[in-house]
């Protein structure tokens, strides 16, 4: 699966919801499998956006034809647009499927890691983040990517803003010194967004 990770800084907000809404015109493509996304809880003026694909065939093939009439809709309607391209490598917590409905927000972890220490990092991911945010109420499933130049995505959906406080106030300053994060990333960065039912296609 392909994650593609949209972040953008919106100039006119009415403007921009009225083009997300118009994605709606992905259903049917061939290897899409769901996108949704909302707005930054720290920053209100960033919108993010998550979309899935079966692969990067199918990914390319899209970008290729019908891309760009759907995002004639949003034309100046934003700036500072980053997108990253992420491969799954594992899940976190049970099968993850890109399905946003019964989700309040997203936990997003956006990592850049030494080289030497990116197998450490996945290692990590897998044995103290993972289980930790599983075991954790509220949490429902999340998805962990890499991109080239060891950069890191770790995506998570979260019944609602309080249960995702309360995992974050259980130890993650904890969790960090025993996974030696601090040793392994070069840059760490993250967001919590607030979903937008109607960008969910």
């Amino acid at each position: 699966m392909l994650v593609k990770w949209i972040r953008c800084s919106v100039v006119d907000r009415h403007g921009f919801e009225r083009g997300q809404r118009k994605w709606a015109g992905l259903l049917g493509e061939p290897g899409f499998g769901g996108q949704g996304g909302g707005w930054s809880r720290t920053r209100p003026d960033v919108a993010h956006v998550f979309a899935f694909w079966e692969n990067r065939v199918f990914y390319d093939s899209f970008m290729a034809s019908g891309h760009d009439r759907l995002a004639a809709g949003q034309s100046g309607m934003f700036r500072d647009m980053q997108v990253t391209l992420f491969e799954r490598r594992f899940d976190v917590k049970t099968g993850f499927e890109p399905h946003f409905a019964e989700a309040d927000v997203v936990r997003v972890a956006h990592s850049r890691v030494h080289e030497e220490r990116a197998e450490h990092f996945v290692l990590m991911q897998q044995q103290v983040w993972n289980p930790a945010m599983a075991g954790s109420p509220g949490m429902l499933r999340g998805v962990f990517g890499e991109a080239p130049g060891n950069e890191f995505l770790a995506l998570s959906l979260w019944r609602s803003s309080a249960e995702r406080g309360k995992y974050r106030a259980a130890g993650a300053e904890r969790l960090a010194a025993r996974a030696q994060t601090e040793t392994d990333v070069i840059a760490l960065t993250g967001d919590v967004v607030e979903l937008e039912p109607s960008w969910t296609v």
